[in-house]
């Protein structure tokens, strides 16, 4: 799969004494000396990264840090001091100014933190402003606009001006300007900051619900880690113009690259980050189809557990099987399947730690671990206690401890 854009060391300095300023940068210098040598200001620090077709990539750092003013350099409203930015295999840097606005029309968009809609414009108005600066004539610029706010959930508010709109309502309508030009590609400059923490949350969702049905690339500008994690297929975590760590959700907060990182993820609340496969366990024992009451009565007490799931042939998962059950079944002269239970809890690999909390903590069984019928681990209650406290590495460590109550 081609990348849809690459940013390779690309570097923005402002200031006048750039050559020498680049040469101290490649000796190693930091922002601050930088500065204190030069007066230039380093803006981004020879950043490098790609974006495939359809991700999040989130770009996140303090103020300062530097994630605005990369976020511009990829559409070039801030010209770069050097590097590269392809966008489909072409390098923007170099291309003419009727070749930037071309490449701007057709695959860049870009939804600002303080909405940029025009006061005087209606909602239809503002969301097909960018459809009017291309040229498209009146009737087709306002089909596109309608069926853009549409899927922003805004209709039947066409009519309404921007001051009678709630911000995340205004925001919306940022969004919809955005598809509106149908562009494969979403610049979102710390989009949701200046929204009350309940309609912030809601855009988040609201956005990924957006993802699924359009799949475009989104290049995401935030300070906020939690909603970096929400939202990132990966993050690229910016200090002092440079990008110091890319990784998934789970990659940064397992294995942060250095203390700047470190001080980031540790008040992280893991229960939004984790899911169901970061925490389960393999079975201590588990019998098969063609096992007796006997040789499952045999590996519980070889494990010192109290139940035991049963595997079918096809190595699907048939049911749970007690001791007490098994017992009965001794008795009777039957075939385990005759005595299995299904009445335990069940969960997707994928499903996050918020929703097993309450689960975990009221069966008296382990939650199975299904994917397509089979079963490829067990959450018990430690399991959920030692991801969110310790993180994923240590969860094994505490196996030993718990893993019997099954």
């Amino acid at each position: 799969m081609k990348n849809k854009v690459e940013v390779k060391q690309v570097t923005k300095l402002f200031g006048t004494r750039k050559k020498e300023a680049i040469s101290k940068l490649i000796e190693g210098k930091s922002k601050e000396e930088i500065l204190k040598s030069t007066g230039v200001t380093v803006g981004v620090n020879q950043a490098s990264f790609d974006v495939k077709p359809g991700e999040i990539f989130v770009i996140m750092g303090l103020s300062g840090s530097g994630k605005s003013t990369l976020i511009r350099l990829i559409n070039r409203l801030i010209e770069p001091t050097s590097g590269e930015i392809l966008i489909d295999g072409q390098n923007i840097v170099t291309m003419n100014q009727k070749e930037l606005l071309n490449t701007r029309r057709k695959k860049l968009a870009m939804v600002f933190q303080k909405f940029a809609l025009f006061s005087h414009r209606t909602v239809l108005e503002n969301v097909a402003y960018g459809l009017e600066v291309q040229g498209y004539d009146k009737e087709e610029r306002l089909k596109r606009a309608q069926e853009s706010i549409n899927v922003v959930g805004l209709g039947g508010y066409e009519n309404q001006y921007p001051d009678q709109l709630s911000g995340g309502m205004q925001q919306r309508v940022g969004l919809a300007r955005a598809l509106a030009n149908d562009s494969d590609i979403l610049l979102m400059d710390e989009a949701f900051s200046a929204l009350d923490p309940l309609i912030r949350k809601d855009m988040q969702d609201e956005l990924l619900q957006l993802q699924e049905k359009l799949n475009k690339t989104i290049i995401f500008i935030t300070h906020d880690l939690d909603e970096a994690l929400k939202l990132g297929d990966r993050i690229a975590i910016m200090k002092d113009g440079e990008i110091v760590q890319i990784g998934t959700s789970e990659q940064i907060m397992k294995e942060p690259a250095d203390d700047y990182v470190s001080t980031f993820v540790q008040d992280v609340d893991r229960s939004k980050v984790f899911v169901a496969e970061n925490v389960m366990l393999k079975p201590d024992a588990i019998a098969t189809w063609k096992d007796g009451p006997r040789v499952a009565i045999r590996k519980m007490k070889e494990k010192g557990i109290s139940s035991i799931f049963v595997m079918g042939k096809d190595q699907t998962l048939k049911g749970l099987l007690t001791i007490d059950n098994a017992v009965q079944a001794v008795n009777e002269d039957r075939w385990v399947e005759d005595y299995l239970t299904t009445e335990y809890p069940t969960t997707a690999p994928d499903t996050p730690l918020t929703e097993l909390i309450q689960i975990a903590s009221e069966s008296k069984y382990p939650i199975a671990v299904v994917d397509q019928e089979k079963l490829k681990g067990i959450i018990v209650r430690v399991s959920i206690l030692s991801g969110l406290v310790l993180g994923k590495e240590n969860v094994a460590v505490e196996e030993e401890k718990e893993v019997n109550v099954s």
